[in-house]
């Protein structure tokens, strides 16, 4: 009887370990995802289409801001401020950032862009958006000294107005930035011209690339003023053609100042919707990336 009991003693203690075993690591927390960012220019036809299902598509993904690139006439892709803010809530997405901008204009034009700011900026607030970024300069901007000097003050003035409403206004490069305007590179004039507690960047990592340019330098010569980073490749992340090198970039991501990482796609190997899964994965498995 007693071989028995000692028998029964020790399964019971064996099937107990194994539960508990895996009791252990069914409790293990898993790594949590990154909270990544999408750039809706990525996916702008399905946008137009269906911007509620395309929404649903990219919080089942998980991506969890986005940036839009659809606001017009106080709306965001058509829907009041409120109704997009909801739609983006319930897919698990903070509607964190938007494209959106004028011209700068002469002095005649000065006062009806200040209003189309005013209306702008009330829009952006109602829905909760933490940034404003103005995605492009017109010729004036690429010409002379004088012209990117009147950017700077124009960015300037909007980026008080924002201030006022708690919002953070910025601007986002593209590849002709870098060229040198009577001695001067443009971005430089523009980064040493603006107030950092009005205007920040958005640096697209991919056109400071192509603009032959390295982000790292920047970093170093202006840290803490690149608040948000597109993230983007000749195609999809890691895909087919990809030319950029990320994995240097996020070692001195402290140093840029970033506090949101976005992704861009504007050319793609596969439909746009799979274009942005496969940039998620590849950010969620790069090491690099926290």
């Amino acid at each position: 009887m007693s071989l028995k009991l000692n028998v029964r003693k020790s399964l019971t203690f064996i099937v107990l370990a194994v539960f508990v075993a895996g009791g252990m690591l069914s409790c293990t927390p898993s790594k949590p995802a990154k909270e990544v960012g999408l750039q809706l220019w990525s996916v702008r036809e399905d946008m137009k289409n269906d911007a509620k299902g395309t929404i649903e598509k990219i919080g089942a993904m998980g991506y969890k801001i986005i940036e839009a690139a659809g606001y017009a006439d106080g709306k965001f892709y058509g829907m009041d401020p409120a109704e997009f803010k909801a739609l983006a809530d319930a897919n698990g997405m903070n509607f964190y950032a938007s494209h959106c901008g004028q011209a700068v204009p002469d002095s005649a034009g000065w006062d009806a862009s200040m209003a189309w700011w005013d209306t702008c900026i009330a829009a952006h607030k109602a829905a909760g958006v933490k940034y404003i970024v103005q995605p492009f300069m017109d010729q004036v901007g690429y010409e002379s000294l004088a012209g990117v000097q009147r950017y700077c003050d124009y960015f300037n003035a909007v980026g008080e107005k924002c201030n006022a409403a708690g919002i953070r206004f910025g601007y986002h490069n593209h590849d002709g930035e870098f060229k040198e305007l009577e001695g001067q590179i443009i971005y430089d004039y523009l980064l040493k011209n603006t107030d950092p507690a009005k205007v920040m960047f958005e640096l697209d990592l991919y056109w400071i690339t192509v603009g032959g340019k390295n982000a790292v330098d920047y970093f170093n010569a202006y840290p803490g003023r690149f608040e948000l980073w597109h993230v983007k490749d000749k195609a999809e992340l890691g895909g087919a053609g990809s030319v950029m090198d990320f994995k240097p970039i996020f070692e001195n991501a402290e140093k840029s100042g970033v506090k949101k990482i976005i992704v861009e796609v504007e050319e793609y190997n596969f439909t746009p919707i799979e274009s942005v899964q496969k940039s998620l994965e590849f950010l969620q498995s790069a090491e690099y990336v926290k």
